[in-house]
């Protein structure tokens, strides 16, 4: 497909397909550079909402299985907040059009991964809750503020 063609995505909307302006190399050093904590988007956003919302008791940081990203000692409840793109989000998630193979095995193994962290903290007694990364965005953060509480009163 030649560089701007359109093409109908799986959600009806069309998309414009570029090829990419960086070489492989290149693209790899900026998708390394993609940081798994302290994303302004994801994390740093949380944090701003629960001090505003008065949520108290949270810790960052934690060594427990998975790393969550958010841990309530007290309260025994660990939070993750789950990337769109790499945990594979079903309202969000858009397959690159390249090396289709290996994104679909990532994410596959991403999501396994979460499942097999989840098991082991509940196993430890720990409660978890995870949040989509689009959760956190303008309107929607008040619902993921609700969901925080509603399990700190548990």
């Amino acid at each position: 497909m030649a560089g701007g063609d359109v093409r109908h995505s799986r959600q009806g909307f069309s998309a414009v397909e570029m090829a990419d302006v960086f070489s492989r190399e290149k693209r790899s050093a900026v998708m390394s550079a993609i940081r798994s904590s302290g994303n302004k988007t994801t994390e740093l956003r949380l944090v701003r909402s629960m001090r505003l919302a008065g949520i108290t008791g949270w810790r960052r940081g934690s060594r427990l299985e998975g790393r969550p990203d958010f841990v309530f000692p007290s309260e025994k409840l660990a939070v993750f907040v789950d990337g769109c793109f790499w945990h594979g989000c079903s309202r969000c998630y858009s397959r690159p059009k390249t090396n289709q193979a290996f994104w679909d095995d990532k994410i596959r193994n991403n999501r396994a991964r979460d499942s097999r962290v989840d098991r082991k903290l509940k196993h430890l007694g720990w409660r978890v809750l995870r949040l989509w990364e689009h959760e956190l965005r303008n309107k929607r953060a008040g619902f993921a503020l609700n969901r925080i509480r509603r399990r700190l009163a548990r």
